[in-house]
């Protein structure tokens, strides 16, 4: 089959964690004669998911991508992940796909991963196709799915299909737009008259849909004016029109795991689903005028791609999974990477079912394929044509809302574990390392517990490193709220030389910096001004650990008013020590207290949350600042201690069923209640 950007779909398969995104991959694949047999689940022999994780938990957890060859067309399957921490690959996807596949359950609602997909897939301007999957499960009911979908996306669903039952089972369907019949027969489907219980609902579906397709086409609006109807070939089109707008979304159902109307869905795929030379053109940096393109999906233009995807095979090494979006790749040539400024050779290039990789020498514009061993490459790169650079805006990730500190189980063995999840979290962009500088923990940040305990398995599995996880110190300080005096007297004789100094220090806040403030105010060289200095670094030593718990000091003026020295003995250690001495009786009679870290917090959530987001701060000791609405959301700006929001992420998706999100970011320290002091000291 020949290849051209203009029989190439790729479509992001999406929805809720367990409708049967994968399920619906497999028998995809089957009917194209990809695979011998479906897969299943429950086995581990789904050509999407074939992680060891993958495969123990039995859901997607990393983006997927496989191929199949349908009707002269070329399909590009994105297996995307449905559970809520992997918000990553899906923003991956849609990088990658010109369309979207949204596969729900015939629960007759809409489920919270649906609606996700759906409002970021028309947020990103993306064609869908809604398939309505497990039409052969008890209960299943299609008519109230559609409702459900049409209240929530009013006037953009519109069912193609009326899917035909016997009880509870699915036994064929209707064509809407050519009114034909099919039913599902021991040879495959078969053509059948309409049976007559379905010709009203027939005809009164064929009525809207006629309205819809003309109110996508200015022509076909007049004809539909004039005559009061369309034919089945215009209501098609026009129909197709408003889909590549996204003012249409058209409904399919049936049952994947039956493999009942995947073969429809597969024929509207390549009937209503953009080829990718109808992609909307992409933004890009020109890097030899520095303006802004546009950059079309053609073939013969010069060379442009973006990976979207990164991934470490233990056989293959490291592959970077990449969109053609201009020109044509090929092995045995050099491109350019701007975002590295480094040249890569392309030796090795594929095109990929699951973990299957087939080798080709060249993939087209509007492609979708692997390249193996790229030395300085990674997700979100731009390869290009040397003599013609250009950069594609970065894909967007996630930041993360739920960190954990990381050590090593075993001694001696940092190394292998830092090392190993660096290497993930260039697989996983919405995963990162952070050093916490104030407390020298080094942190695992990601989406949430779930892929936090994969990273935590894959380290093992890849890489044979055992981590720890636990939960973070917060950076508390110390202060003082009062004033004190206190002598500090460093004596020392043992024989020889001995070691003598006395300070008298004041100590009080109100550091002129904010953290400590050294004033000397001594007179008549009580202390000899060449042991000032140890004063001072005797001071800045102490105040890294409070007198509390062991936190640092911060806003501390400390005045050396007088003291003692002695012409032999005196030493600049012992005048550290005398003031060592001098801080710790000091600090205790100055009112010491624990100041906290506190963050400012950006709350999205839908409008039947709000009160219980507000009872939840409540109890965390938050302050709301102000509420907004964007986008039919409540925005909440509010204010909490960091100590009490180390697992909000799990706390918001619980109270939300996962439709809220939030950031934060540190703004200050203020005084901590006796509450936190008591369990810190304890």
């Amino acid at each position: 089959m020949e290849i051209s950007s203009k029989n190439i779909r790729n479509i992001a398969v999406v929805g809720h964690s367990g409708e049967g995104k994968t399920t619906l991959c497999e028998a995809m694949l089957f009917n194209a004669g990809a695979i011998e047999r479906m897969g299943k689940i429950e086995n581990g022999t789904t050509v999407s998911d074939f992680d060891e994780q993958e495969i123990a938990r039995k859901t997607s957890i990393s983006l997927s991508l496989a191929y199949l060859n349908w009707n002269d067309t070329k399909f590009n399957l994105l297996d995307v992940p449905g559970f809520y921490d992997f918000e990553g690959e899906f923003n991956s996807a849609m990088r990658a796909a010109g369309a979207a596949l949204v596969v729900a359950g015939a629960n007759g609602t809409v489920t919270v991963g649906e609606e996700k997909a759906i409002n970021a897939c028309l947020k990103a301007k993306k064609p869908i196709i809604v398939f309505i999957n497990g039409m052969d499960k008890e209960n299943a009911d299609y008519q109230s799915t559609v409702r459900a979908l049409q209240n929530q996306y009013k006037g953009k669903i519109a069912p193609i299909q009326i899917p035909m039952m016997d009880g509870n089972k699915m036994t064929g369907y209707i064509n809407v737009i050519t009114g034909k019949a099919y039913t599902f027969g021991a040879k495959g489907v078969e053509e059948s008259a309409v049976p007559a219980a379905y010709q009203d609902e027939l005809a009164e579906m064929q009525a809207l849909l006629q309205e819809t397709a003309a109110e996508n086409d200015e022509e076909l609006l007049d004809k539909y004016f004039e005559e009061g109807s369309l034919s089945a070939e215009e209501t098609a089109a026009g129909i197709r029109k408003g889909i590549l707008t996204i003012n249409v979304v058209p409904v399919l159902a049936g049952s994947a795991l039956q493999n009942k109307g995947v073969i429809n869905l597969m024929n509207e795929i390549v009937d209503y689903l953009p080829q990718a030379a109808e992609r909307a053109g992409l933004e890009a940096t020109d890097l030899k005028t520095d303006g802004q393109i546009t950059v079309t999906c053609d073939e013969t233009a010069p060379f442009a791609a973006q990976v979207f995807k990164t991934a470490v095979d233990p056989f293959v090494g490291k592959m970077n999974y990449i969109r053609i979006n201009r020109g044509t790749m090929k092995t045995g040539v050099d491109v350019l990477n701007p975002n590295t400024g480094t040249t890569e050779r392309i030796n090795s290039l594929y095109v990929v079912r699951g973990k299957k990789l087939e080798p080709v020498q060249s993939l087209c514009a509007g492609d979708l394929g692997v390249v193996a061993k790229l030395a300085n490459t990674g997700t979100g790169d731009t390869l290009c044509d040397a003599n013609h650079p250009v950069k594609f805006a970065p894909i967007e990730f996630p930041e993360p809302v739920l960190s954990m500190a990381v050590s090593a189980t075993v001694r001696g063995t940092e190394d292998k574990v830092f090392g190993g999840l660096y290497r993930l979290a260039e697989e996983d962009k919405s995963f990162q390392i952070r050093k916490n500088t104030e407390t020298g923990e080094t942190l695992a940040c990601g989406q949430g517990e779930i892929q936090l305990e994969i990273i935590k398995r894959k380290l093992k599995s890849k890489f044979g490193a055992d981590a720890e996880f636990t939960t973070p110190t917060v950076a508390y300080r110390e202060t003082v709220t009062g004033k004190a005096e206190a002598e500090g007297k460093h004596k020392k004789q043992s024989g020889g030389a001995g070691q003598f100094g006395v300070v008298n220090i004041r100590f009080e806040p109100g550091a002129e910096d904010g953290v400590f403030e050294f004033v000397d105010a001594t007179i008549g060289g009580s202390v000899p001004k060449q042991f000032i200095p140890a004063v001072e670094k005797g001071l800045r030593e102490a105040i890294q650990k409070g007198v509390l718990a062991g936190f640092p000091m911060v806003n501390l003026k400390a005045t050396l008013f007088d003291g003692k020295s002695h012409p032999v003995d005196s030493k600049e250690v012992a005048f550290v020590s005398a003031a060592k001495l001098a801080y710790d009786d000091g600090i205790r009679r100055a009112r010491p207290v624990i100041l906290e870290p506190y963050c400012s917090m950006k709350i999205t959530v839908p409008e039947q949350y709000v009160g219980d987001i507000m009872g939840d701060l409540n109890k965390r000791r938050g302050r709301i600042i102000g509420m907004d609405t964007v986008d039919g959301l409540q925005v909440i700006t509010a204010e909490a201690p960091e100590g009490e929001l180390l697992t909000y992420a799990t706390s918001l998706r619980s109270m939300t069923q996962g439709r809220g999100r939030f950031s934060q970011e540190f703004v200050r320290y203020e005084q901590a209640p006796d509450t936190v002091l008591q369990s810190l000291v304890k």
